[in-house]
């Protein structure tokens, strides 16, 4: 993901869609991995072919920031709409200037014990189908290439003229290469590839498709812009499939998340979580787990 880009729900990923769950629902509080684990183990064992989805909070230890606190809230300014994107010359100068600075810290990151701990949950059958919302690809290097990215993927970028597909290392080098001066900036990152670097971007040459000239685009959906149907389809047939659904690292409060756990619940389907802090599907889970991710699995896989 990056400068600027963010993850839509079916209409727009900052919409309302649903209500969000009381926020007294009943947590469990759990103070140790290994207790975390207990209970996480039951459900696995109830439900011994799961869905499962990830979110942010699985790509943290890879150091890749995340967008919200523990109570759902957002930690910073939302992301750029993916509207104000194609008809802003002046927004997609500042997304592409401050990604020269935070598409790296994607880029660059590695795997964390989670995503390897989630490869052996599918090695071992306890996993029929893994969605992620992070647009990072991590979940394919810890070996689970059959991961589904529902927003897609940061490390590719697409014009949105011609169709054309291409690297976006290729485009970060070109925009370095367009603009040397701001090769000069550093800025802390930010999600989805973003930095927080506040400067003057209208002096910066953002790079067009090589083919036609239109508008470059990473292939991730931004708010506003609609998840594809097909994959969409294709999740939900999976879910339909499966004994209970699974939330990693994920507050939910992102409609295109949040639809798999509505639909569980319309289906009978047990719902866990697993994530630090409140999630929008509370009120509705049937196991919810405060714990930290990569112990809890570890002690979850060591047991089961």
């Amino acid at each position: 993901m990056i400068a600027g880009s963010s993850l839509a729900n079916n209409a727009t990923r900052g919409g309302t869609g649903p209500e969000i769950g009381p926020p007294d629902a009943p947590a469990l509080l759990c103070h140790s991995p290994e207790e975390a684990a207990g209970h996480l183990i039951g459900f696995i064992r109830r439900n011994p072919r799961l869905f499962i989805l990830t979110g942010a909070g699985m790509s943290t230890d890879s150091g890749i920031p995340d967008y919200r606190d523990g109570e759902g809230a957002w930690k910073r300014k939302q992301p750029v709409q993916h509207q104000e994107f194609m008809e802003s010359q002046g927004i997609r100068q500042r997304y592409w200037g401050r990604s020269l600075i935070g598409w790296p810290t994607i880029r660059n990151a590695e795997p964390n014990p989670a995503h390897f701990y989630v490869a052996e949950m599918e090695a071992r059958s306890h996993a029929g189908y893994v969605v992620t919302q992070n647009v990072d690809r991590l979940h394919q290097r810890a070996g689970s290439p059959g991961a589904v990215d529902l927003h897609g993927r940061a490390d590719q970028v697409v014009c949105m003229a011609c169709g054309l597909r291409s690297s976006r290392d290729d485009v970060h080098d070109r925009c370095h290469r367009l603009n040397p001066d701001f090769t000069v900036f550093t800025a802390r990152a930010a999600p989805d590839g973003d930095a927080d670097l506040d400067v003057d971007f209208s002096s910066f040459q953002v790079a067009d498709c090589a083919s036609c000239g239109g508008i470059l685009k990473p292939d991730v959906v931004f708010f506003g812009d609609n998840v594809p149907k097909p994959r969409v389809t294709a999740a939900f047939q999976a879910l339909d499939a499966s004994d209970g659904l699974l939330v990693i690292g994920s507050s939910l409060m992102v409609y295109s998340g949040y639809r798999f756990c509505r639909r569980a619940h319309e289906q009978g389907k047990p719902i866990a979580t697993l994530n630090l802090g409140r999630t929008r599907a509370d009120g509705i889970v049937d196991l919810k787990l405060n714990a930290r991710i990569s112990e809890t699995l570890k002690a979850t896989l060591a047991d089961l």
